[in-house]
């Protein structure tokens, strides 16, 4: 193991490594403590710090008597709100992270023209990037962005600040579509999400528009196996007899 690390954060490293790239997948059994130490010759304590911090931090759930496993955490998204996927994923505690796949300007074409409603040929930005949450890809963000709202897009570094959190400053949201639909995956989507190949996937397709015309068109790649869309509605002059956060349907269950 690199020595640059103290040994508890290289063990985390690795455990993390494995869970990102499906190695170790949810529910999977994470090695013990006494595997650990056997395997990778650290000592007990390095082992139980290693194990305690990936659990503060979501990635696995020791359960007494059994042992450590990877958590089954599934991301989401509010089905009935348009949110920054910063936001959500900070809101549960995680951590979010991107990484930019292409930032290009193009000209519209064929769905995308049909789509911003503007004629073949108009200058637009095409954005490709990929969502983590605590390291693990929960989405892949393919938008395309009307130019002429958001003339200094190419200019901005979507690693540090979402495209949601940019648009939204320079083109405030006035109405919004989303759909949402079931599909298989190109190679490519499936290799940014580690993504098995008979996997399905949800996909939201979602237009957003300011000041009364349609700025962006999005389809936004989730793996089906780590990702719910949840929402609640309360019919206009009705009270809210649930709490403002999403309360999930296993829950009702219980």
């Amino acid at each position: 193991m690199n020595t640059a690390k103290p040994r508890y954060q290289q063990l985390k490293d690795l455990i993390i490594g494995q869970i990102s790239s499906g190695e170790l997948a949810p529910s999977d059994r994470v090695p013990s403590e006494n595997d650990l130490v056997e395997a990778m010759h650290v000592s007990r304590m390095t082992a139980n710090r290693a194990l305690r911090e990936l659990n503060d931090e979501g990635y696995v759930e020791r359960i007494a008597g059994r042992g450590t496993f990877v958590s089954d955490f599934r991301s989401q998204s509010h089905l009935l709100e348009v949110q920054n996927i910063a936001d959500e994923i900070e809101g549960r505690g995680h951590r979010h992270s991107s990484v930019v796949v292409r930032q290009a300007q193009l000209h519209a074409r064929g769905e995308v023209a049909r789509a911003l409603h503007v004629p073949q040929g108009t200058d637009i930005f095409h954005l490709l990037l990929v969502h983590y949450e605590n390291n693990v890809p929960v989405q892949v963000e393919d938008r395309h962005v009307l130019a002429s709202f958001a003339p200094a897009c190419m200019e901005q570094d979507f690693e540090l600040v979402t495209p949601s959190a940019y648009l939204t400053s320079v083109a405030p949201l006035q109405e919004a579509e989303q759909v949402v639909r079931a599909s298989m995956p190109n190679s490519a989507v499936r290799r940014h999400l580690n993504m098995e190949d008979d996997e399905p996937s949800l996909v939201v397709l979602r237009r957003t528009w300011s000041k009364g015309h349609a700025v962006t068109f999005a389809r936004l790649h989730h793996p089906g196996s780590r990702y719910e869309l949840t929402g609640h509605y309360a019919p206009p002059g009705t009270s809210r007899s649930m709490p403002a956060d999403v309360v999930q349907l296993e829950n009702l269950k219980k």
